[in-house]
Order: C-alpha cells, then sequence, then structure tokens
C-alpha cells in the first residue's frame, strides 16, 4: 500500500516512537506491562495505521481505494483513525471486562510480598533463573 521509501521511513520512525512508549509513557503512567505489548505492539500497531492513512498510494496497490494523506486524499486517513478508534475501544472494553470476569474468580495482582520475592518462588518454590542471581 506504500511506496518503499516511505516503507522505511515509517519503519525508521516506529523505533523511536515505540522506545519513547516503553521508556517515558510506561514509567510516566506506571501501567503493568511486562512484556512491553502495549508500547512496542499498541504503540508500533497506531503508528503503522497513521502511517498507511499517510502514505498510501492507490498506483502500488490496485485494491487501494484512497491514496493517503500526502498524495491529496484525507479520506483514507480519517478511515484509519476511525479503525484505531474502535480497535482501542473494543481492546479496552474487552480487557475490562477480562479482568472483572477474572477478578471475581481469583487475584487479579499478587501481594507486594510475593512480587518481591518473585513469582517463581512463591509459585514454584525455585528460582527460573538462579544464574542472574549469583546462585548456580
Amino acid at each position: 500500500f506504500v511506496p518503499v521509501w516511505s516503507a522505511a521511513l515509517i519503519g525508521a520512525i516506529a523505533s523511536p516512537i515505540c522506545y519513547f512508549a516503553l521508556s517515558t509513557i510506561k514509567s510516566k503512567f506506571g501501567y503493568d506491562d511486562a512484556l512491553d505489548a502495549f508500547g512496542c505492539h499498541g504503540v508500533g500497531g497506531v503508528w503503522g495505521c497513521i502511517a498507511t492513512g499517510l502514505f498510501a498510494q492507490k498506483a502500488i496497490n490496485s485494491s487501494a481505494q484512497w491514496n493517503g494523506l500526502i498524495y491529496g486524499d484525507i479520506h483514507l486517513f480519517v478511515v484509519q483513525l476511525i479503525g484505531i478508534a474502535i480497535a482501542v475501544l473494543l481492546a479496552g472494553v474487552g480487557t475490562f471486562v477480562i479482568i472483572k470476569v477474572i477478578d471475581k474468580t481469583m487475584k487479579i495482582r499478587v501481594s507486594s510480598n510475593e512480587e518481591s520475592k518473585g513469582l517463581d518462588i512463591c509459585e514454584h518454590s525455585e528460582n527460573a533463573y538462579p544464574s542472574f542471581l549469583g546462585m548456580d
């Protein structure tokens, strides 16, 4: 959907955007994301959707109905923004429902004592990575 030059630009911009999300936004808001899924996939996915709305070109893919914003067509850009909003809404509502259901049946989070000891010790009575602690 995008020319080669813009694909390289999109990739070059994606890395610092995702890194910023991981290094700054995560610590500022303090959300619990041990695998950095939001910073990598959420933020990177949003950037990819926006970039498609900016750089898409019908000449690259004949199935595309509109050009991107830089080629003078705002329609795809707006559609991409609406798609992002719908995806965020569905993910947010779905996550909320799942957390509420789980919260009724078990704990969502371990105690601070268990967290500081490590779940491998608390749940399995062993350390998964003893070499990290100098225990090997």
